[in-house]
């Protein structure tokens, strides 16, 4: 193949209480990029609609990615990128890793795949590392490997894969204002108590044993954060609405995407979850806030060729 045209899945990281280690990917709301074997060696940014995002290499989270898996090729050409976006920036849904994660997929396939999954993780890193100064794997790690991932370890880096319970939905609410995942990192604490991390570790545990035997139950009384929550909230006009109003909907539970100022809830069942997001979109026409709102199943998959 010469060119590949590819479809690069939102994710939604953190997921309540594992703050830069669990991710999952979605399946309705995504990228498309198209990328282009070339000789001419380097790489470059031909096309990128949807957002005011830089076309320079050293600038775009697609670029800088692409160029850490280039390098380590030892190709001596090239490739050029086209990136169509409609995961907004500083959504909290993962778009700068769908960039990151679209480019260096794409440009693996294009080159007989010598990489493994793994380290294309360690590659999209470079991207995340370019937009929020801090190289995390909870967004790009589900959107290569599909499904719920888990960094159980950075160094080194080790990511399990999480099985995807057939009838977990997701519903997403983004209200249009942008919080920047640099700044929202600034506000959190460095230290937390040791009560605080001993309710944390339960609550990844048991969200991750509920993931396993699809105890829908479970998942929803571990999908509590004690430590990153309380505080990036306040970020996030309506969130304690929109919470206790998807809740009174039926949802599972309801937390932060990311780093905001999306939110996310999960539902046993897709007509819950579309209660959930009329139940969303009515606190935000309330308080008059602009916003737009995802139902989607968990896409298992991950990055998938487009026709």
């Amino acid at each position: 193949m010469k060119s590949i045209r590819v479809f690069c899945p939102a994710t939604i990281a953190n997921i309540s209480c594992g703050f830069d280690v669990l991710g999952v990917a979605l399946d309705t709301v995504g990228d498309e990029m198209v990328i282009h074997k070339v000789a001419k060696k380097g790489i470059r940014i031909t096309k990128l609609v949807g957002q005011d995002l830089p076309l320079e290499t050293e600038k775009n989270v697609a670029g800088v990615a692409g160029m850490a898996l280039l390098e380590a090729s030892g190709y001596e050409g090239g490739f050029e990128i086209e990136i169509f976006k409609n995961i907004k920036a500083g959504s909290g849904i993962g778009s700068s890793a769908a960039s990151s994660t679209g480019a260096v997929w794409a440009m693996n396939q294009l080159l007989d795949e010598p990489f493994p999954t793994s380290k294309l993780v360690e590659f999209a890193m470079e991207g995340e590392q370019l937009a929020s100064g801090v190289a995390h794997a909870d967004n790009v790690a589900p959107a290569l490997f599909g499904g719920f991932t888990l960094v159980r370890s950075y160094n080194p880096l080790d990511i399990i894969p999480i099985n995807s319970p057939s009838e977990l939905y997701a519903t997403i609410i983004h209200p249009q204002i942008e919080v920047k995942t640099s700044d929202s990192r600034k506000i959190l604490k460095t230290n937390i108590s040791l009560k605080d991390g001993i309710k944390q570790w339960g609550n990844v545990g048991g969200l991750i044993a509920g993931l396993f035997t699809e105890d829908y139950d479970l998942i929803g009384r571990s999908l509590v954060d004690h430590i990153v929550e309380p505080i990036r909230s306040i970020l996030i006009p309506g969130f304690n609405e929109v919470k206790t109003k998807s809740m009174e909907a039926g949802a599972l539970g309801c937390g932060i995407s990311g780093s905001g100022p999306s939110i996310f809830a999960f539902s046993k069942g897709e007509s819950i979850a579309q209660e959930v997001a009329l139940a969303m979109s009515r606190v935000y026409q309330n308080i008059q806030i602009d916003y737009d709102v995802h139902v989607s199943k968990i896409n298992t998959q991950g990055i998938k060729i487009l026709n």
